[in-house]
């Protein structure tokens, strides 16, 4: 363990190694862990940027030359497409002045322009033009190397088309990161996922921390109470626990069996999957950030984007595994499935806030852990804990 530790950290040294407990002895993170600025600004040094992070997916630059500016806990980046239609991640600022170069998701004609003085760049990130540089009228500067100053590339990584940023560049490689749930998911070829289109995607903001909303992720616990509709063909018995030690947590279904169309079409099946996987479905918080939802006709991805220490924006992705399921003849049925994720996640707004709200409270001091139902959630804590604390 480090010797040295921030000081937010270190004044919560005790209440952090806690967490660490088998879980009947344990006590949840915090209160300030999801409640404080000064926190938040540690959490994101010293854990999100030293792991691999989602920031997005390549679903949302689909075209060669595509941009989309993304932020990790206020550090602004740029998701792009370059020409070869690799996915790309920089820092989202000029070289020059520090200005932030793209604002809103556009499409490049060939330069990324900073607005400010018009130094220009590559899709690779190469600094390609410096107007007047020298005084009106020149492109360069005596002792000026553009080769020196392009944008600053970020490690990147790309599974089951979800971006994931290393920004200390120093993380271990990501098929170590991957391999536990890549593993797991085996019998899936994510080669074929097929983004369902703009009826496909939606957000939500809610007024949590962002880590609220993985700790409810990984447990079925609340489902008769606050998830009646899936309850009803999807028990609270025919879920079972995942507890991935240092890499993801959540749970699986034995029964997911929704009812999509009246006339009983279904979407194409992924192929050769066996047949434990008719009618299942697994739900994992890959730590640290983002949710990930498997079936044998659908998958997903939830990106989480902390917008603030209360505020959370989750980005919601559905694919298939088959183009035929992007055709107008499941257009309905495409829709329909988002509003039933949409309608799932809306449901559980109130009990994020809320678990928000009550960290406010002093008589909160972390809470206490059911080991038959929250082992999963523990195993997030377990995680966080451990890297805060270095």
């Amino acid at each position: 363990m480090s010797t040295w530790l921030p000081r937010e950290i270190e004044a919560k040294r005790g209440e952090l190694q806690k967490v660490l407990r088998p879980i009947a002895e344990a006590g949840g993170l915090p209160n300030e862990t999801y409640t404080s600025p000064s926190f938040a600004a540690v959490e994101r040094d010293e854990v999100l940027a030293k792991t691999w992070t989602c920031i997005g997916v390549g679903a949302w630059v689909p075209q060669p030359g595509d941009l989309r500016p993304v932020q990790l806990q206020g550090v602004p980046l740029l998701l792009l497409r370059d020409r070869d239609g690799a996915l790309r991640v920089f820092h989202n600022v000029c070289s020059h002045r520090g200005l932030v170069l793209v604002t809103a998701p556009c499409r490049s004609r060939g330069l990324i322009r900073c607005p400010y003085h018009s130094w220009s760049y590559a899709l690779d990130g190469a600094l390609k033009a410096t107007p007047f540089i020298g005084g009106p009228g020149t492109t360069t500067c005596e002792g000026f190397d553009k080769a020196k100053h392009g944008l600053r590339p970020v490690r990147s990584a790309v599974w089951a088309d979800t971006v994931f940023v290393d920004l200390s560049g120093e993380a271990p490689d990501f098929e170590t990161f991957i391999a536990p749930v890549a593993a797991r998911w085996r019998d899936f070829d994510f080669s074929r996922l097929r983004h369902g289109g703009a009826d496909s995607s939606f957000a939500i903001e809610v007024g949590c921390n962002w880590k609220l909303a993985v700790e409810n992720y990984c447990e079925a616990y609340h489902l008769p109470w606050v998830h009646p509709a899936l309850n009803s063909y999807s028990r609270l018995e025919d879920h079972y626990n995942i507890a991935m030690d240092g890499s993801a947590a959540g749970q699986g279904s034995t029964a997911y069996r929704p009812s999509l169309s009246p006339d009983g079409r279904a979407f194409p099946l992924h192929p050769g999957l066996p047949a434990q996987w008719d009618g299942a479905a697994e739900y994992l918080a890959v730590f640290p950030n983002v949710l990930f939802g498997v079936h044998s006709d659908h998958f997903y991805t939830v990106v989480l984007e902390a917008l603030g220490p209360d505020r959370t924006r989750e980005h919601f992705e559905i694919y298939y595994f088959d183009d035929a399921a992007l055709g107008d003849g499941y257009g309905d049925m495409r829709a329909t499935n988002a509003r039933q994720w949409q309608t799932v996640f809306e449901e559980d707004r109130g009990v994020v806030e809320g678990m928000q709200a009550g960290r406010a409270s002093p008589a909160f001091a972390g809470g206490v852990f059911s080991p038959a139902m929250d082992g999963p959630t523990h195993c997030f804590h377990r995680w966080m804990a451990a890297a805060l604390l270095g």
